[in-house]
């Protein structure tokens, strides 16, 4: 027979410290050589040579200054580096963000939104302490693919009108109809050469992908409408005639004006930001991890993104994350650690120190055809199909999800499919659990491995009619408990012994053992003596929470042993819980 053993103190992992240790300090202990820094430093090139029209591009589409965007890319990039839990993490402004930027523009203007950016990184920060960042994995794929789906749609329909240089009677809508009527309404005002230039810059970055993939595409194909503008002096709007050019300095870091008034109408704002800027950043240190067999730190990349976004809001720039693009760049550039990210921020920095005068000849419609192609990437298009043909459930999240993020809102479209996956999940495991009728004398193949005859108390080896044994297999939880309670009700008084087997039980949960002791008792009201057998450590504590233990109901380590218990006893119908 087993022992209900009390609960052991849960011991604190050896390497907790190393949990928030970045890995900017792994690398340097490891040893970091001359040619791992020329590794970074070329890598972190690249990876600035796209970012730095990106970061314009995303900037502007967000319904902000493109300075802001460098800014974010600067000092939100840096920090993300050097203090992350990702050895090839690149940060700085995403095309996710873009809807929830704009929108927060036009509602609570640009301090509003800068202080919604650093409640932002306060809330990371926390999520990273508390150690919860292990359990954004729990958000469901078809979420994840409806979601970026759906930001692509919006994304692609923000640059109709830079796209074919379309003029508003008024500020561009920021919902999807509103949006789609203005521009319909706006369709005489096409400029047939903003649309050859957008047109051009696509044609150009799509061509370089598949005859030179290595090369520059979103930088030459900017750099290349540019010159085409000034050359045939193309009257469209560029960076210049919109924004009067770039800034060539940093600006001094101050906070934000705020009134615990603003503070409490930009916080859903920031809750939005906080959760899918470490949606973004995990998911993007997770495509690193299996594209080099490394393993990053979830929670020291998300104190890292707090950090960054409070740094970002100090100087004026957009909200940050981790950019899963720039990053797949980074480690297909040769990356070595977290030094390359470090080194494009620098990149970053010394172009608008130097070279920002330039930026005022990039026309806005180069911009957005780099905004189409982005949102062309982040469609995952394959995914998407794929899902809707794989089970009327998973259909349901991603329609769901994709449809509340093009139409509503998209912290909404999260928590709903979120919510909807769960629940999804919890269908499919109560379908899984069973309750099967055994024999006294079970298989030789059973999980708890009690092998050899049965015979020894039962020479026939024939059903003894007064014994009746249930096996219970898969998760035991809320979800299933309605089904395991309607079989454990037929017991009948005719019975005198009722065993349940707990072998391929892997958990329990409170309900499922509200429910097993709601059986016991009507058991007992009817003479019926219950025994448990193979019940682990984990499910007996859940158990004994709820009353089922010694001496109530007495456990044992194997059907065997409950039938000994019972053989030649049965007739006599002893109380339950004496063995």
């Amino acid at each position: 027979m087993t022992t209900f053993e009390p609960s052991k103190p849960i011991m604190r992992d050896p390497s907790f410290r190393d949990l928030f240790t970045p890995k900017l300090v792994t690398i340097l202990r490891e040893g970091y050589t001359r040619s791992a820094l020329a590794a970074d430093l070329m890598a972190g090139l690249t990876v600035a040579i796209v970012a730095l029209p990106l970061s314009m591009a995303i900037a502007i589409a967000s319904g902000a200054t493109p300075e802001r965007g460098l800014i974010a890319a600067i000092i939100g990039g840096f920090l993300i580096s050097a203090l992350g839990g990702s050895r090839f993490q690149i940060g700085g402004p995403a095309g996710a963000f873009i809807v929830l930027v704009s929108v927060s523009f036009a509602e609570h203007g640009v301090e509003g939104t800068l202080l919604a950016t650093m409640i932002a990184g306060v809330i990371l920060i926390a999520i990273g302490l508390l150690q919860l960042g292990t359990f954004i994995k729990f958000i469901p794929y078809p979420v994840t693919v409806g979601f970026t789906a759906g930001i692509a749609v919006i994304i692609l329909a923000s640059q109709v009108r830079e796209l074919f240089g379309l003029q508003l009677a008024g500020p561009e809508p920021p919902e999807i109809f509103p949006k789609l009527l203005a521009l319909g309404e706006a369709a005489g005002t096409f400029d047939p050469a903003a649309a050859a230039i957008s047109g051009l810059s696509i044609a150009i970055i799509v061509a370089l992908r598949i005859w030179r993939p290595g090369w520059p595409g979103i930088l030459i194909a900017v750099i290349s409408c540019a010159v085409a503008t000034s050359a045939f002096d193309l009257p469209i709007a560029t960076i210049g005639s919109r924004f009067g050019g770039l800034p060539q300095s940093l600006p001094v870091p101050s906070l934000p004006s705020f009134s615990w008034a603003q503070v409490s109408a930009v916080f859903p704002t920031a809750i939005a930001f906080a959760l899918l800027g470490a949606i973004e950043s995990l998911l993007s240190a997770v495509v690193a991890d299996g594209m080099t067999g490394r393993r990053h730190r979830s929670n020291c990349e998300l104190v890292a993104q707090g950090v960054a976004n409070i740094g970002s809001a100090l100087f004026g720039g957009l909200v940050v994350t981790g950019a899963i693009a720039r990053t797949a760049t980074n480690v297909r550039a040769g990356a070595h650690g977290p030094v390359s990210g470090m080194a494009h921020a620098v990149y970053i920095l010394g172009f608008m120190l130097i070279a920002a005068p330039l930026a005022a000849y990039i026309p806005l419609a180069a911009l957005a055809g780099v905004l189409v192609i982005v949102a062309w990437n982040m469609a995952e298009r394959h995914a998407f199909v794929t899902l809707l043909k794989a089970s009327r459930g998973d259909a349901l999240v991603l329609l769901a999800t994709f449809l509340l993020t093009v139409f509503r809102d998209l912290t909404e479209a999260i928590v709903v499919g979120f919510l909807l996956g769960a629940v999804l999940f919890i269908h499919r495991m109560s379908q899984s659990v069973g309750v099967d009728a055994q024999t006294p004398f079970a298989e030789p193949d059973r999980p708890d491995h009690s092998l050899g005859p049965r015979t020894a108390y039962d020479p026939s080896g024939a059903r003894d009619p007064y014994i009746v044994v249930y096996r219970i297999s898969g998760a035991f939880f809320f979800g299933a408990a309605s089904t395991v309670a309607a079989v454990l009700d037929r017991i009948q008084a005719s019975h005198k012994a009722f065993i349940i087997d707990f072998a391929a039980v892997p958990f329990l949960d409170s309900t499922a053992a509200h429910v097993l002791s709601d059986a016991i008792a009507k058991a007992e009201r009817q003479g019926v003596r219950v025994l448990l057998t193979a019940v682990s450590d984990t499910v007996a504590r859940t158990l004994a929470a709820q009353g089922v233990c010694p001496p109530r109901v007495m456990v044992y380590a194997s059907i065997d042993e409950a039938l000994k218990a019972c053989s030649g006893k049965v007739d006599a119908g002893f109380p339950s819980g004496h063995a």
